[in-house]
């Protein structure tokens, strides 16, 4: 089988493509590689890796790529509200139109698997659990997008859509600004972090489990399809503070308190069932706590000291 995999060298593309690949799939990257991330060297040793470097955008490189996939998992996306704050015409060409243009351009066999996120929710019901048919309400204009591009996804009949949970874990293309990894960034360098709107709950779901949901997608393609589905810890709705209080079980120097010093763009704050994933047999393997400690693992070794001596 043939995967086409969009935006490949981000966050998850660079623990997703190993993972195909070790599998047996042939796997395609398209990357414009806009970090100068070599997070993809490792598969270079596949014969069944083929990497472009090229915009998501272009449709003539699309129409030309999607001839060989029987699966494509658009991943490219400016994530995070503040990056889509910077480059408003850029989120929308990328999180939605450019996955607009992959749903017009493939045939009905073709597969899409896409990951979309929880921001969708908003501002959740107090003690009420968010499932797939709860109301989309999204603030933010990476919310927004996502939520349009899913749309336009799930039209398809050949096609499922993720919503994922705020991910954590070590990836080669790391990003510390994701919650969980911030944390625990600032719990092991600085052993402090003040927070702000810490009753807000979310979802969390470890980067490697991400990997294992699309598999587990591609795997049970024909019983799963057509639907959305919320991935994520069932036992990980957690505020903020209660995140703190789990990290410091394992950095017990970590201290952490709340202040008025920030807010929330996407408003993220929604309990999330997990139930319609878990009822098709996929089980997640990383607790919480063991991505704490892949992460401060991970931290002994990354350190963002560019611009200092120490």
């Amino acid at each position: 089988m043939k995967i086409l995999i969009t935006g490949g060298a981000g966050y998850i593309g660079s623990i997703l493509a190993p993972t195909l690949l070790a599998k047996g799939y042939e796997v395609t990257v398209l990357d414009s590689f806009m970090f100068g991330q070599n997070s993809l060297a490792d598969c270079c040793q596949y014969d069944t890796f083929n990497v472009v470097r090229g915009d998501c955008r272009n449709q003539s490189l699309i129409r030309e790529l999607l001839q060989d996939a029987d699966v494509i998992i658009p991943l490219a996306a400016l994530v995070g509200a503040p990056l889509c704050g910077r480059d408003e015409v850029g989120t929308r060409t990328i999180n939605y139109e450019a996955v607009k243009m992959i749903c017009d351009l493939a045939s009905p066999q073709q597969r899409i698997l896409m990951p979309v996120t929880n921001s969708g929710y908003g501002i959740g019901e107090s003690g009420k659990f968010c499932t797939e048919e709860s109301p989309l309400r999204p603030i933010s204009l990476y919310g927004t997008t996502k939520v349009e591009a899913e749309k336009a996804v799930l039209e398809r009949e050949n096609s499922m859509t993720f919503r994922l949970a705020t991910v954590f874990g070590m990836s080669p293309r790391m990003r510390v600004d994701l919650l969980v990894n911030d944390f625990v960034y600032r719990a092991f360098y600085d052993r402090a972090v003040v927070i702000f709107e810490g009753h807000f709950k979310r979802n969390y779901i470890h980067i490697r489990d991400v990997a294992k949901v699309f598999v587990h997608g591609i795997e049970n393609f024909e019983t799963m399809k057509g639907k959305p589905y919320n991935v994520g810890l069932e036992d990980a709705n957690l505020s903020k503070l209660e995140l703190c209080a789990e990290i410091k079980k394992y950095l017990p120097k970590f201290v952490y308190l709340e202040a008025p010093i920030g807010e929330d763009p996407d408003k993220r704050d929604y309990i999330v069932s997990n139930a319609r994933i878990l009822k098709t047999g996929f089980e997640p393997e990383w607790p919480l706590g063991r991505g704490i400690r892949e992460l401060i693992k991970g931290y002994t070794i990354l350190r963002n000291s560019v611009y200092s001596n120490v």
